[in-house]
């Protein structure tokens, strides 16, 4: 991935974590204007990811998208909504993210 795709990773992130963020306040008090942003954000975000699937795959763009979002969701989620996560719930997210770490890198590894 050259470094306008890493650009283009970070804006659909960030777009992203705004949906995100904007779902979680629909979930905190619902009306039409915020699942409207959530939606709109979402789908934002999933232009962006067309854009990177055409130029890198679909298996680099989603899985490299997938634990990047893994991560910061959860970053926003603990640090600014004070969720928390229990040891079992950890544990998944670090299997989750050596798992996306195993399907992105494995083509390469066997390489070795």
């Amino acid at each position: 991935m050259n470094f306008s795709g890493l650009i283009l990773l970070g804006i659909s992130t960030l777009i992203f974590l705004l949906a995100a963020a904007a779902a979680k306040q629909w979930g905190l008090a619902p009306s039409l204007g915020k699942i409207v942003l959530t939606l709109v954000l979402y789908s934002l975000g999933n232009l962006v990811m067309l854009r990177l699937v055409r130029e890198f795959g679909m298996s680099v763009s989603f899985s490299l998208s997938a634990v990047i979002q893994l991560v910061s969701v959860n970053v926003v989620a603990l640090a600014f909504f004070g969720e928390q996560l229990n040891a079992l719930q950890a544990t998944g997210v670090v299997l989750a993210i050596a798992a996306v770490a195993l399907i992105t890198l494995g083509p390469h590894l066997q390489r070795l």
